[in-house]
């Protein structure tokens, strides 16, 4: 009986992505906005140490870079936690992969598009249950128009739920595939099980089939995710106690100011009471005696 190690971590990522064209290039055809006779139909891997990674993010992002017979490069991330930083990341990881297939006297003509794809472990839009987001550069007031050179899928693999994306048979299987399979399955699910890119996928992930020093490497990546989530878990509770001291003291301040405009329209209005009533006094007074 198997027993499947996660395929969202570095090390099973890049064994079946980065090892294996052709599960790559169903990968992309499933997940990416091409159009049938745009397909993919071959691809060269690209190095994928192109930009710097963030300081403290490098063991949360896994990526393969590929291009495809036509010269169109394809992004492809892994994106364990989601940082306010993440999508400027994307944006400049392929604005410096568009910039650089221009080498000097050569004509632009020649650019062809950087389609990046970042599969999500974390929400990051919670206004909406959608899921799948594709950005490009459009026309806003016609979105039929659209500028090629840059365009960006965002998957936020937590809402995701096959049974309602039904109409993507192949995409629905590689998020199935990368959402539920894990350490405590030992066996595939039937429906996984019968597509064969899908079963190949999982076979490299079978724990057997690596060595320990492999599978302490994939602890390993593990261990880094676990104190980069508790280093920003820290960070933001402790935003959070700084925001709410200095709310408690922003309100006494304010509270204390407005008892006092109270107070002091309390104490003009007494006045003016006061003046009302010692003048009908004196009223009363002068009545009596005369």
């Amino acid at each position: 009986m198997a027993r499947y190690l996660d395929p969202k971590n570095d090390l099973t990522f890049k064994r079946i992505f980065g090892e294996h064209p052709d599960l790559l290039m169903g990968f992309l055809n499933a997940l990416m906005p091409l159009s049938p006779d745009r397909l993919i139909q071959e691809i060269e891997y690209l190095p994928a140490e192109q930009v710097p990674d963030i300081i403290g993010k490098k063991n949360s992002l896994v990526d393969v870079k590929c291009r495809d017979k036509s010269g169109r490069v394809f992004i492809i991330e892994m994106q364990m936690l989601w940082t306010d930083d993440f999508m400027n990341r994307i944006v400049f990881n392929a604005g410096k992969a568009y910039v650089r297939q221009l080498d000097k006297n050569k004509s632009y003509h020649l650019l062809q598009p950087v389609y990046t794809l970042a599969i999500l472990n974390e929400n990051y839009d919670h206004q909406t249950d959608k899921f799948y987001h594709h950005y490009a550069i459009i026309n806003k007031a016609n979105t039929d128009e659209v500028i090629e050179g840059l365009e960006f899928v965002l998957i936020e693999l937590p809402k995701f739920q096959s049974e309602k994306w039904s109409e993507r048979k192949m995409a629905s299987l590689w998020l199935h595939f990368l959402k539920d399979v894990g350490e405590n399955m030992t066996a595939l699910p039937a429906e996984l099980a019968a597509n064969e890119q899908i079963r190949r996928a999982a076979e490299l992930c079978e724990e057997g089939a690596f060595t320990p020093e492999e599978l302490a490497v994939y602890e390993g990546y593990w261990d880094w995710v676990r104190v980069e989530k508790t280093i920003r878990e820290g960070s933001q509770a402790r935003g959070e106690a700084i925001g709410r001291a200095e709310g408690e003291t922003i309100g006494i301040a304010k509270g204390i100011a407005q008892g006092k405009a109270e107070r002091d329209q309390l104490e003009t209005e007494l006045k003016a009471a006061q003046k009302r009533i010692a003048e009908l006094e004196r009223l009363t007074a002068l009545h009596k005696n005369g």
